[in-house]
């Protein structure tokens, strides 16, 4: 079984119009809601391409349930903790002639409801995979994902990280199986600008010499690499198609990656992730299976 975790889901409520004018009343050409986070990002993609995943996370109140649903619907399994008081966060993202979002804050998550997590973390099992994704709310202990990791440590359980700054160095002495950050993020953890396939893969060596099992880095434009710890690369080049939505496209290569491992190699995970990435960034929402797979013909 493979688990994704997401701290903080949100309603992302986008709304379209021709021009936003600060200070008046702007009116909507049309409006679209998507139920996410980036760990539900994954095990939607995950869905599409016909593998199942159970979501794990907090949610509250109304838009919690309304999160639960939807998520439901996308034929994903959850075992959400439910928070006694407030409410899961609603981000309004505004596309018009410029783009503007203001994303919630979210729940109040306790000691209590942390336990609450970790004992659902209690059915991963030798052979499953449990993918961490994004940053931890501020109610959280910064040691989060490095106190999850060494729960199941010793379990035999791929354990999938993409985060960024000490949320990720702090775990790699749990020597999680795979790392994904995009080549910003990578300079960002050494202080550097990377931008030189020879620099990027450097600096994914040193991570795989702090722990990282294998480090999958993506380019933007210039396609991702591969690292494996006994240095082994991997490349792919990029899909051909016009960007509509930045918002997912990290995520949905992560889940074809995962996805891809199920059926080949490193190779063709890193194909079905590219090609997954690609659709996310070519549709308005998340990749859809026939789009994924009429990409993976490109690579």
């Amino acid at each position: 079984m493979i688990y994704t975790v997401t701290f903080n889901p949100a309603i992302d409520y986008v709304v379209h119009t021709a021009a936003m004018i600060p200070g008046t009343v702007n009116r909507s050409s049309y409006e679209e809601i998507y139920y996410g986070g980036k760990g539900i990002n994954v095990s939607a993609v995950l869905s599409e391409l016909g593998i199942r995943s159970k979501a794990l996370g907090f949610i509250a109140g109304f838009t919690g349930e309304a999160i639960e649903k939807g998520v439901r619907e996308m034929g994903i399994d959850t075992d959400f903790v439910k928070l006694p008081d407030g409410n899961s966060r609603i981000n309004v993202k505004i596309k018009a002639d410029t783009e503007t979002e203001l994303n919630g804050q979210g729940p109040h998550i306790t000691q209590s409801d942390l336990t609450a997590l970790f004992s659902r973390l209690t059915k991963v099992r030798s052979g499953d995979t449990l993918i961490l994704a994004g940053s931890i709310p501020p109610s959280l202990p910064n040691d989060t994902y490095e106190r999850i990791l060494r729960a199941v440590s010793g379990r035999f359980v791929r354990t999938v990280v993409d985060a960024s700054g000490d949320l990720l160095l702090n775990v790699l002495k749990y020597k999680p199986f795979i790392i994904k950050p995009n080549h910003i993020e990578l300079g960002e953890l050494f202080h550097k600008t990377l931008s030189e396939e020879k620099d990027i893969l450097a600096h994914a060596k040193l991570l795989c010499d702090m722990g990282a099992q294998n480090v999958l880095v993506s380019m933007a434009g210039d396609g991702a690499i591969l690292l494996e710890g006994d240095g082994t690369v991997h490349r792919c080049g990029v899909c051909r198609g016009t960007v509509r939505n930045s918002v997912g496209a990290g995520d949905s290569m992560l889940a074809g990656f995962i996805a891809g491992l199920t059926e080949g190699d490193f190779d063709h995970a890193l194909k079905l992730g590219t090609a997954c990435g690609g659709a996310t960034a070519f549709s308005d929402g998340l990749a859809k299976r026939y789009d994924i797979y009429e990409l993976l013909k490109q690579l």
